[in-house]
């Protein structure tokens, strides 16, 4: 790395997010429908105290990672989109000026993209182009907060976005040009502009050095898009570490024009009642982006809201061969759209929703259903091979509530005319491949499993005795953080029952296959080269960020016997954090007469929230989240430990009397400070803030959400984690892996013990 991108890379440090995303109201759909049971997707056996799960051949998928290093790509465009092709490499090493900002702005020339002509336009620090302001939601996007667009500029994706489904889920959202899009990388922009052309140059690195990253050092990312007065655009990639991210052109098409395709029919009638009785399946192409389907029943399809919706399902299957089977959820299919019936849920899975209504789930698949009459009407992307002209098998099925007997359309041959996929192989595009409406290639790791399907295929082997479970691995995973967010069907452990007043209640035990012990876990599997699977960070690592660990090197080495922070301090951060998602925090209180909610989530940042039995500081704020507020008396508080958790930290009194650890006359009285205002900082460089104040007391809690059962007296203490290490078909785990997670369970069971004040018990016993 050379001089001048190193000391941009001082200048511009990682930002960290605040505090993870715990409990998920429904766990991530991939492969199969929106909730759907878990099924055993592997074998298992035991080694020493550790779980080993081999996942059966391609649950995984297979990984598609950036190979465009040292190649130009050149984006030209014709009235029906762009043609694409591989041109000579070219680097423009006269980046320009700096940027100030992510906004743009050209002097020289407007440029055209997505039917408008172009003055200024912003340049997003994690890789990316935007036009025009960014709308809330679009065709091709789900309309989730901040997806369009991001706080460093270009374009965004919700948090846990799988690259490999996002790229689809940007089409139709804003006008973008995503250079080499990664969430969570930063650093500097250039700009140069010329009379005929734009150039713009990144230089990034990944996140360094926190919980939910995969480095301690910054890495190189340097990438080049020149915008050509003609509407041509090329990127070029001089040097890129990363290996997953978004590359590709995103003009707005949004003509809503369809052309047909062909209609297949039923030829025999089904037993199948009226409204599940398919009679056809319509295909069209709409503005030659989109498949639109529409399955005509013979019957009214059930609207939404109709109390007989919950467990209907409704399901398209695309093959480029034709298929041996018929169109099922476990069909080796390459394309699987459903539209399901159930309910909404509510806050911590107390209900509450707006009544049974459709969700649509599937690589591609829009989550807008229109519903009329008989017929019941969805749009998707193809996936990535799928070219105009030929030849693709389309089945579709249907099913009713407790497996009832549905119908089933068997495949038939249809001709792809006028509709590509927008997803091409980058590398071996060539100008006749074209032209595209709007073409990408997002580069990811392996597919996510279901946490449903990891925790079935533990319980079913070893059968239902564990509490947690907690998964680490040998390979990465499609996700832009090193760690895993947690759920759980909240079981009651040993003896059952379920655990009430904490604001979460007990549901879907059938589907992590437990009679009633299982209780919570991580979703996703961290990957064994994560900064938190590391026993200690490099010695060398000097930081200021109170986000990272090395921040705290002097003050955690001098509590252990051999001089260094104590082992795999993340790992308990991670573990401690999400675990704690079992109980919190999602209860509110009852001040005066308000009610008062003290998460959701994640406790208030202005939440009291001092832990009481410190892990290894002096003073902790929750590893839930709030913070140890300081009361100045003169209308300030001074925040001595904000609401993240690193270094690993304990629970506060109101987390353990939510546990069952503590009554509830041991908690003391708290407070919530809202209204936060910055005011400066103290002596010790702590934050102040001017707030309002609010007293709430653990009866406040009771009187929204009722006594925590069972109590003190009978609250469960003792607690076994499965420790699972995962590996992919037809291979063991690395040396490094078991070390690891058997350094992590040794951990966990002392951290568990310490931050509760030995009023519990842990093992991680997998007998």
């Amino acid at each position: 790395m050379n001089n001048h991108v190193m000391d941009q890379f001082r200048r511009y440090p990682t930002p960290l997010l605040v505090a993870l995303l715990g409990i998920l109201p429904l766990a991530p759909v991939y492969a199969q429908g929106r909730g759907e049971p878990g099924k055993s997707i592997g074998t298992i056996s035991v080694r020493g105290d550790l779980i080993v799960m081999t996942l059966d051949e391609g649950v995984l998928g297979k990984a598609s990672l950036f190979d465009l290093g040292h190649r130009t790509l050149r984006f030209t465009p014709e009235a029906a989109g762009y043609r694409v092709e591989n041109a000579a490499f070219h680097w423009d090493t006269d980046f320009g000026p700096e940027l100030n900002g992510s906004q743009a702005t050209l002097k020289n020339f407007s440029f055209p993209f997505s039917g408008k002509s172009w003055n200024s336009f912003s340049v997003g620090v994690t890789g990316s182009m935007t036009f025009g302001e960014p709308p809330r939601a679009g065709r091709g996007g789900r309309g989730g907060p901040g997806v369009p667009g991001g706080r460093g500029g270009g374009i965004s994706v919700e948090r846990f976005a799988e690259l490999q489904q996002a790229g689809r889920t940007l089409i139709n959202t804003v006008p973008a040009i995503s250079v080499f899009f990664k969430p969570r990388m930063n650093g500097p922009r250039y700009m140069k502009e010329l009379d005929d052309r734009a150039v713009i140059t990144w230089s990034l690195t990944e996140p360094v050095g926190g919980v939910q990253d995969m480095t301690w050092y910054p890495t190189v990312n340097r990438f080049q898009c020149v915008l050509h007065k003609d509407g041509t655009i090329e990127m070029s990639y001089d040097d890129v570490h990363a290996e997953d991210g978004i590359v590709g052109v995103y003009p707005v098409v949004a003509g809503g024009v369809e052309k047909e395709i062909g209609t297949v029919n039923v030829e025999t009638n089904s037993s199948a009642t009226l409204n599940l009785d398919i009679k056809d399946v319509k295909l069209a192409a709409v503005d030659g982006l989109f498949l639109k389907a529409v399955i005509e029943t013979r019957g009214p399809v059930l609207p939404e809201g109709d109390a007989g919706l919950a467990g209907v399902a409704y399901r398209v299957c695309l093959n480029s061969k034709r298929p041996a089977g018929d169109c099922t959820q476990s069909a080796p299919a390459e394309v699987v759209w459903t539209v399901q019936g159930g309910a909404m849920g509510g806050r911590g899975g107390r209900g509450g929703g707006a009544g049974p209504r459709y969700f649509a789930s599937g690589a591609g698949l829009l989550p807008t259903i229109k519903v009329e009459g008989n017929t019941i009407s969805i749009e998707g992307t193809l996936p990535a091979g799928y070219k105009r002209g030929e030849r693709i098998f389309i089945s579709a099925a249907s099913q009713g509530p407790g497996e009832a007997t549905g119908s089933r359309l068997a495949a038939h041959a249809v001709e792809l005319s006028g509709l590509t996929s927008p997803e091409v192989d980058l590398s071996d595009v060539k100008k006749g491949d074209g032209p595209f409406p709007v073409v990408y290639q997002a580069f990811h790791y392996l597919k996510p499993t279901r946490a449903v399907d990891l925790t079935c295929t533990v319980i079913k082997a070893l059968g239902d005795k564990f509490d947690f479970l907690a998964y680490y691995s040998d390979f990465r995973i499609d996700n832009p953080e090193a760690g895993t967010s947690s759920s759980g069907p909240l079981g009651g452990g040993p003896n059952g029952g379920a655990v009430t007043g904490i604001g979460a209640n007990q549901r879907n035990l059938a589907s992590y296959c437990s009679q009633g012990r299982f209780q919570w876990q991580f979703i996703q599997p961290v990957y064994v080269g994560a900064n938190q699977m590391q026993e200690y960070p490099p010695a060398d690592v000097k930081e200021n960020n109170t986000h990272n660990v090395a921040a705290y090197t002097h003050q955690l080495e001098e509590r252990t016997s051999n001089g260094k922070v104590p082992p795999y301090d993340y790992a308990m951060s991670q573990i401690g954090h999400e675990m704690g998602h079992r109980w919190a925090a999602f209860v509110s209180a009852k001040v005066g007469n308000e009610t008062v909610q003290l998460g959701p989530t994640h406790w208030a940042r202005g939440l009291q929230a001092p832990v009481a039995f410190p892990y290894q500081r002096p003073v902790e704020a929750s590893a839930m989240g709030g913070g140890v507020w300081q009361d100045n008396l003169d209308g300030t508080y001074t925040q001595l430990d904000d609401d993240y958790y690193v270094p690993a930290t304990g629970w506060s009194y109101l987390d353990l009397y939510l546990m069952g650890m503590i009554a509830p006359s041991e908690v003391p009285d708290f407070f919530i400070l809202r209204n936060l205002e910055p005011t400066g900082r103290d002596a010790n460089n702590h934050p102040i803030f001017k707030a309002d104040r609010s007293k709430v007391t653990v009866q406040d809690v009771i009187a929204v959400e009722g006594p925590r059962l069972p109590d003190v007296d009978h609250a469960q203490k003792n607690f076994n984690t499965g420790m699972v290490v995962v590996v992919e078909h037809g291979k063991t785990p690395s040396k490094e892996l078991i070390e690891r997670t058997s350094g992590i369970r040794l951990r966990w069971m002392d951290y568990w013990e310490t931050t509760t004040g030995h009023r519990s018990t842990m093992t991680a016993n997998p007998r």
